[in-house]
Parts: C-alpha cells; sequence; structure tokens
C-alpha cells in the first residue's frame, strides 16, 4: 500500500521545495494559502517545521495534504520522543494514506537546552535509530514485543491499520555524526541553512559514504540542500528578519555545530555573543525589530551572510545551481512564502534541465519513483 488510490500527480519543480509558516507565525490558517501558491507556481514539496506553539507538524501536514493536489509532504522535523512511537506511527500512516502517498515523516535530534528544560530525555543517535526501527515494524503490519532499546521499554505495539505502508524517513542532520546516521538509515536528508558550497559538497560526501559502508545504494538517498532565498523584490525589513534575523537565531541556539561545519571564526561567534545586544535580547532575534537587527547585521561578517540566495531572480537562480553542483538532490527555498518565491521559480525554469530530475518523486524522501 506504498501509494493507496492510485499515484499522485507529479509537481512541475519537484526538485524544489518551501518551509510552510517559515519563521514564527500566529495564524496557521495561512498555509493553506501558501499551499495553493506553491502549486499554482510550481514548487514540488512543502517541509514543516515544528515549534510548541501554533506549528504543530502532524496537524499542519494534514492540512497540506488536504489542501494540495501534487505538493510532496514532509516534517522537517519533529523529535522522536516528543510522541509516542505508535503514535507517531499512526500520524504517518494517516498523513501517508490521506494524501496518495505524498507524505515523508522527517525526525530530528531538537536542542538539547529545550529538552532539559521540559523534562525529556536529550535524544541521541540511538534513539533516532531505535525509533526508525520501530516505525518500519509497525508500518510493515508487524508487531513489536518485548522491546527494550534506546527508544523505551515496550511491551506490545502494534497497528490496527491493515496492510503494509512504504513511508520514507527523513533525517534532519547538521554535525557529522547525524549525516553519518542519517546515510546509514534514512531515505532522505535535510541539510541546514546557511551551509557554505563546500560544507555542503562535504556533507553530501559524509552521507552518500556512510549509505555505501552500510551496504546501501549511496545514490538512493534523497539529499535536501537548504538555501535561504530572499528575492530583491522583498522589503528590506522583511529581508532583515528572514536573513539576518534567521542567521542570528541559529546562532543562538546551536552556533558552535554552525561554526565547526562552516570552518568559521570561533571567536566572531563569541563576541557575537557576548555584545549586550544578542545577550540581552529576550527570545529568538528572528523576532527583535528592525533597527535591532541592522545592528545585529553588523555582527556578522558578509562571509557568513552570503550563504544564502539574495539579488535579482536570476542570481537567486543560479544559486540554487550552485546547490545542485556541490551535489544536492533538491533544493528547500527557505524563509520566503511562495508568493515571494515565484520570480525565482520563473528564473529557475528557464535554466533547469527537466531530464536530470526526471527521477524525482514528489514524495520528498524518495530518489526514485
Amino acid at each position: 500500500m506504498s501509494r493507496p488510490g492510485g499515484p499522485a500527480p507529479e509537481p512541475d519543480c519537484p526538485e524544489l521545495g518551501f518551509y510552510g509558516l517559515a519563521g514564527h507565525t500566529d495564524d496557521p490558517h495561512d498555509l493553506l494559502d501558501e499551499i495553493a501558491d506553491a502549486e499554482r507556481t510550481g514548487l514540488g514539496a512543502v517541509f514543516l517545521s515544528e515549534r510548541f506553539d501554533t506549528k504543530d507538524a502532524v496537524a499542519l501536514a494534514g492540512a497540506a495534504a488536504a489542501a494540495s493536489h501534487r505538493l510532496g509532504i514532509g516534517t522537517a522535523a519533529t523529535n522522536p520522543h516528543t510522541r509516542h512511537p505508535l503514535v507517531t506511527a499512526t500520524a504517518a500512516t494517516t498523513l501517508h494514506r490521506l494524501s496518495r502517498g505524498r507524505y515523508a515523516l522527517g525526525l530530528g535530534r531538537g536542542f538539547d537546552a529545550l529538552s532539559d528544560l521540559i523534562g525529556l530525555p536529550r535524544v541521541t543517535s540511538a534513539r533516532l535509530e531505535d525509533t526508525v526501527a520501530l516505525l518500519r515494524t509497525l508500518w510493515r503490519g508487524e508487531a513489536v514485543a518485548d522491546h527494550h532499546g534506546a527508544a523505551g521499554d515496550f511491551p506490545y505495539l502494534r497497528r490496527t491499520a491493515t496492510g503494509e505502508d512504504r513511508i520514507p524517513v527523513l533525517m534532519v542532520a547538521l554535525g557529522e555524526r547525524t549525516l553519518e546516521l542519517a546515510g546509514r538509515i534514512a531515505d532522505g536528508v535535510v541539510l541546514h541553512t546557511f551551509f557554505t558550497d563546500d560544507t555542503l559538497a562535504r556533507a553530501v560526501r559524509t552521507v552518500r559514504h556512510a549509505a555505501e559502508r552500510a551496504g546501501r545504494d549511496p545514490g538512493s538517498v534523497r539529499i535536501w540542500a537548504v538555501l535561504a532565498t530572499v528575492e530583491e523584490s522583498v522589503p528590506e525589513e522583511l529581508r532583515l528578519r528572514k536573513i539576518t534575523g534567521r542567521l542570528a537565531t541559529y546562532l543562538q541556539g546551536y552556533g558552535d555545530v554552525l561554526v565547526r561545519v562552516n570552518g568559521w571564526d570561533p571567536g566572531v561567534l563569541k563576541r557575537f555573543r557576548d555584545d549586550p545586544l544578542v545577550r540581552d535580547h529576550p527570545g529568538p532575534l528572528d523576532a527583535a525589530p528592525a533597527a535591532t537587527l541592522e545592528r545585529i547585521g553588523s555582527l556578522l561578517p558578509d562571509e557568513w551572510l552570503a550563504a544564502c540566495a539574495t539579488g535579482s531572480a536570476g542570481h537567486c537562480a543560479s544559486r540554487i545551481a550552485d546547490q545542485f553542483g556541490a551535489g544536492a538532490d533538491s533544493v528547500i527555498l527557505h524563509g520566503a512564502t511562495p508568493a515571494e518565491l515565484a520570480p525565482v521559480v520563473a528564473a529557475w525554469r528557464s535554466r533547469r534541465d527537466p531530464q536530470r530530475f526526471s527521477s524525482l518523486p514528489a514524495n520528498p524522501g524518495w530518489r526514485t519513483p
């Protein structure tokens, strides 16, 4: 039952995705307009991150499945320990069948500090691997009995849904160990925003080599680059929020890892974090006033802010091509709405090679139909 009810129609540009409700939102209903715009524009997939506010990934994925006909849908990501594995398996089964096979479950480690704060254990590689194994067993229609592993102790687990469901697992990965884990066990990988082109190429090699060492076909793992993309028609204040604010927020939360993988200067990160404007700011910096973001931008090197796509639609399309040149299979255009991305997608259409992407189905977790 990999595609119940027959296959879904394919999108125009299955190699391009976007994040639904990127950043902060108080109105999840906006996702429905984004879905309609995305299908008109020709984007291939919507990715749904999760926050403990108005962005429950399962609820949003259900809305996306109901409101779309061609878009692939991926959670990118939820954490493996915020739901019981039987609940997660059930949610993914429901979304898989509801979307006619367009859904991929994305898992990630999350933030250690947040796990500590809300009283959950930190997510380890062992927990991710054990959770994926449990989910795949349940999706095959099999029972799990007397399980004792990193995901927990479960006397008996079994879905009541009949049949087998082939649901891909996406892994959201930043550091090398998670990239290697993704190569071993995941069907697709979502990388991180603000990777330099060299870092992207290294990440792709890490995933492919790990897959090969695990006895898998390295080309079967679909790798998504994530490119912050803000075309020149977007107002300056929004551009600041989507580029400067977004990077600054990442540096607040897990800047050490991002700086390390990019080979950036950790001294710059320390000066950034020690600046009173950053140190004393309550909450994520991408929600800060424009004047604050302008000042914060002066703390960040041009090299760091250049790991994105800005300027004309043609230049943004060139930056998309750079991601494919570095080895990515697909690219998430992060930070902008589908309406804002329309000029970029149009510019990309004028230069894309349809044959290159003919092996990409709508489902963002699969590499070949």
